[in-house]
């Protein structure tokens, strides 16, 4: 993934939550901003547009296409997971 520039946000977490993503950093290494990134990327499916882009040989609208369907199919699991 090409680091771009970042913007400064402020976010409200449960103390659960943030001592979980802190712990999480520590173990990983990791700055807490990553952690937070990295969840997000995952959960907003941007993760999957860079996994697609990284291994394929593609131009760009056929990689956001395959990223799309990938991002679908992950939603619509989700959504059966939550059904039932």
């Amino acid at each position: 993934m090409t680091r771009m520039a970042r913007s400064k946000a402020t976010i409200y977490l449960d103390p659960q939550v943030l001592r979980a993503m802190r712990v999480a950093a520590a173990r990983a290494g990791k700055r807490d901003s990553d952690v937070v990134e990295e969840a997000l990327r995952e959960y907003l499916g941007l993760a999957v547009i860079d996994r697609i882009r990284g291994k394929a040989d593609l131009d760009e609208d056929e990689a956001m296409r395959l990223a799309y369907e990938e991002l679908h199919a992950m939603r619509r699991e989700r959504r059966q997971s939550a059904a039932g």
